[in-house]
């Protein structure tokens, strides 16, 4: 679990897909993801086959006075050319450019509260940068099952020097 990440700046990312308002107690992912999985074929200018999972707090107090009943919003959406084409019961979100510490998950998801512990009470605290308030995603290759403890994914959590 003691990865040092990877830095990279993210360019501008524009995305496609369906949002949901909800808490770690409340948690409506894998209907999210139905949701959009299901009218996915609809985003015609997509680029690539990763999707991703993004989580967009309300501020970085979130992590500050963590509880699991705090409400933020979960996108799950697929990068693309333009928004010229929005389908209907779609939504946009860009992401903007910015720096971001890239994290290696591999595993079910049950598992993942072990790196999200590491990243911000390791990691973070121990780094030369603080957490950012801009979106915070996963981004998941078109191989991805949750169900298979083999499936990775990177784990983008957005930082400032």
């Amino acid at each position: 679990m003691k990865q040092q990440p990877t830095i990279k700046m993210l360019p501008q990312k524009k995305l496609i897909g369906k949002s949901t308002r909800m808490s770690l107690i409340e948690n409506s992912t894998p209907l999210l993801w139905r949701s959009f999985m299901q009218n996915r074929k609809t985003v015609k200018n997509s680029i690539g086959t990763d999707l991703y999972s993004i989580q967009v707090y309300d501020d970085t107090s979130y992590f500050k006075n963590f509880n699991p009943q705090t409400e933020f919003t979960k996108f799950a959406m697929t990068e693309v050319t333009d928004f010229d084409v929005i389908p209907d019961e779609m939504e946009t979100l860009t992401i903007a450019s910015g720096l971001y510490a890239v994290f290696i998950y591999k595993g079910l998801p049950q598992g993942f509260p072990a790196l999200a512990n590491y990243i911000f009470a390791e990691w973070l605290p121990n780094s030369d940068y603080e957490l950012d308030n801009r979106p915070h995603f996963e981004v998941l290759p078109e191989s991805y099952n949750p169900m298979d403890e083999n499936s990775q994914e990177e784990v983008w959590i957005p930082i400032k020097e």
